[in-house]
């Protein structure tokens, strides 16, 4: 590879020179490679032709269970978390212990793996609410009990913040036909001023028929105008994480 070193800097193909820019300057390169219709046949490129039938396949999961969340990911801002989902995913996915390598499917494998992903790597759940808080599992809902906390002493309360909401919401998808349900639970505002007498929340299990289903804690910090509640910097001090996930 080439550094373009003109003062005139170029950009895009020229011939089979390709001109673009990285972290280290103005770059130039011939293009090349080995062409598709090689790779998709040739018994040398097998492995290959295998870490793209899984990439495809876990591309495709990420993306349908990002959109069964996204009603509660859009209080979250975080660019980076398609990243994370599918770096996630493909974890869950290189754990099938049914199908063999090039054929492995996320449906497959083992969907625990996801408890624990953050939706803001900048501002995580665990860093955020401080205090202890439980998650049930019944026989038909999911819940989340938080006792009576001090918001200064057990939130890490942005600088603005005149209350706080908590969220629970609950998410499922079936790989092999598409579907996919979402419910969520929001408790009151609750203002970051003054002691908290504790919440409860909950989500119904028979509104989530989907074969893996997943349980997503979250808060958020609002400002209070006139009246009106508005989400503290557009959610870039919310946090969220799954704590629990189930397959059937």
């Amino acid at each position: 590879m080439a550094k373009q070193m003109s003062v005139l800097t170029l950009s895009g193909n020229i011939g089979r020179i390709n001109f673009f820019k990285n972290r280290t300057g103005f770059q130039a390169r011939e293009k090349g490679g080995v062409p598709k219709s090689r790779i998709m046949s040739d018994p040398k490129f097998a492995r290959t032709r295998e870490n793209i039938a899984e990439f495809s396949n876990n591309a495709a999961a990420a993306r349908m269970l990002k959109d069964a969340i996204r009603p509660a990911i859009q209080r979250f801002k975080d660019t980076r978390l398609h990243l994370r989902l599918t770096s996630r995913m493909m974890q869950v996915l290189k754990s099938d212990p049914v199908n063999v390598r090039g054929e492995r499917q996320v449906a497959e494998g083992d969907w625990s793996l996801l408890r624990g992903l953050e939706m803001n790597g900048l501002t995580p759940l665990s860093g955020t609410l401080k205090m202890a808080y439980t998650i049930s599992d019944g026989a038909t809902e999911w819940g989340i009990d938080v006792p009576a906390f001090i918001p200064k002493d057990d939130v890490l309360i942005p600088e603005g913040a005149s209350h706080m909401r908590v969220i629970l919401a609950g998410a499922a998808v079936d790989f092999a036909t598409g579907e996919k349900s979402f419910q969520i639970a929001q408790s009151a505002e609750v203002p970051v001023a003054t002691p908290s007498a504790g919440l409860s929340l909950a989500v119904q299990k028979g509104g989530l028929p989907q074969s893996h289903k997943i349980v997503l804690v979250g808060v958020e910090f609002l400002q209070v105008v006139n009246g009106e509640f508005y989400p503290l910097n557009n959610g870039s001090n919310a946090s969220g994480a799954i704590v629990f996930t189930e397959r059937s």
